[in-house]
């Protein structure tokens, strides 16, 4: 028969219990312990790119994508200076072109009819010059016919005036007689005047009457003269040498007054127009010396304008190009500038980092001395040039830092170079 031990069951259930108690102590402090270790310290790649903190002269620049553009003064636009139609092209974009060459020929069925109306009125306005020069000097000559008349009729009279006096002198005739020759005298000596002025009034009229005809006759021909040069425009010549860049009309297609029919620059002539990011852009002056890489030669230049709006983040930057074009050099040409803005003595600077805009405070990996770790310090740093940028604080001569972008180890205060 079997016999109850209720003491050895405690035993075995309190036994239980102490292990089971033990083993989840034993469970927290390794968690505990776990929780307290520090992370590994992540291993980066050795290729990446650093520089050594120097002190000395530091140069800054600004640099910029541009293209080459020809300047104002050596640019022509043909614009159209009459309604009309393309109706032949005889100079494609890209051949050079001298003043007298014609790019393109134009009609228009109006301007020739106005053509042909401006010739007929000037023709009517010299006829009716002509037949008013005529009707007035035959005016003219009937009124001298008049005068003369009047003039020999007042010394007749003057005659037998005189005549009668003597006769009433010696008293042949009455009083009365004399009297009457006198007042006839008088009479026609005035009107001799007057014919006189009336002669010398209408040929100051006649003056002032073919002034008005000649006026008609030459805005006839100022009429006449425009519509001949609009029917001239509709040959369009190139008006300088150069080479023609644009014609963006085609054989059939109607242009309207003041459409630009054609574009000619003369190469030979050419700026740089470099867009400089807004931000590096405060301190260009004029006048600075610049760089300009044509990807086939260096072209030294200046700044000559600085566009005073903003587009799209950049500024525009206008620059005379000094000497010799090298081969290839043509409008549109795409370039890099690189504009010297002043020259810093005896200033802490390192190579310019990925990410780190200048007068800022930035963090950098700075490598230990034997190369094979790099921990986090805060820098200060002042003012920038494309590759370089001054050292204000928080790094000495000497010290080597990480230049590349490390913005994927923001997390950690140190790495670890790889094959190092």
């Amino acid at each position: 028969m079997d016999i109850s031990r209720p003491d050895i069951r405690k035993r075995k259930l309190r036994r239980n219990l102490l292990l089971t108690l033990g083993a989840f102590l034993g469970l927290a402090l390794a968690a505990y312990f776990v929780l307290r270790l520090k992370p590994a310290i992540p291993t980066v790649d050795s290729a990446v790119w650093t520089d050594t903190v120097k002190r000395g002269p530091l140069l800054r620049q600004v640099r910029g994508p541009g293209s080459l553009v020809p300047r104002e003064d050596r640019i022509r636009l043909v614009p159209a200076e009459t309604e009309a139609t393309v109706v032949r092209i005889r100079v494609l974009p890209g051949a050079h072109v001298e003043p007298d060459t014609i790019v393109m020929d134009l009609v228009d069925p109006e301007l020739q009819q106005q053509l042909l109306d401006a010739q007929l009125q000037l023709q009517a306005a010299k006829a009716d010059y002509k037949n008013t020069q005529a009707r007035l000097q035959s005016d003219l000559m009937t009124q001298r016919a008049g005068a003369a008349t009047v003039g020999a009729d007042q010394k007749q009279a003057q005659l037998q005036a005189q005549t009668d006096k003597s006769l009433y002198d010696l008293g042949v005739i009455s009083g009365l007689s004399y009297s009457a020759s006198k007042g006839k005298a008088d009479e026609l000596n005035q009107r001799n005047d007057l014919e006189h002025q009336r002669l010398d009034l209408n040929q100051k009229t006649i003056v002032t009457q073919l002034a008005v005809q000649q006026a008609k006759v030459q805005q006839a021909e100022a009429i006449l003269s425009l519509k001949q040069k609009e029917q001239d425009a509709l040959s369009v010549r190139a008006g300088i040498a150069g080479v023609l860049v644009d014609l963006p009309h085609q054989v059939g297609e109607h242009v309207a007054i003041g459409t630009t029919l054609a574009k000619v620059v003369q190469t030979d002539q050419l700026k740089a127009a470099l867009k400089i990011a807004e931000t590096q852009a405060r301190d260009i002056q004029i006048g600075q010396p610049t760089e300009i890489d044509t990807h086939n030669g260096i072209i030294n230049g200046k700044v000559t304008r600085i566009d005073p709006a903003v587009e799209n983040g950049t500024v525009t930057v206008d620059v005379e190009l000094i000497g010799a074009l090298p081969q290839g050099a043509r409008p549109d040409l795409s370039v890099d500038g690189t504009i010297d803005l002043d020259r810093m003595t005896d200033v802490l600077y390192v190579g310019r980092p990925a990410f780190g805009n200048e007068n800022s405070t930035i963090s950098l990996f700075r490598l230990s001395p034997d190369g094979k770790t790099a921990t986090r310090v805060p820098v200060k740093v002042g003012r920038a040039s494309v590759n370089s940028i001054q050292v204000i604080e928080g790094l000495k001569v000497g010290d080597t830092v990480i230049l590349s972008d490390m913005s994927r180890w923001d997390s950690v205060d140190q790495v670890r170079l790889q094959n190092q």
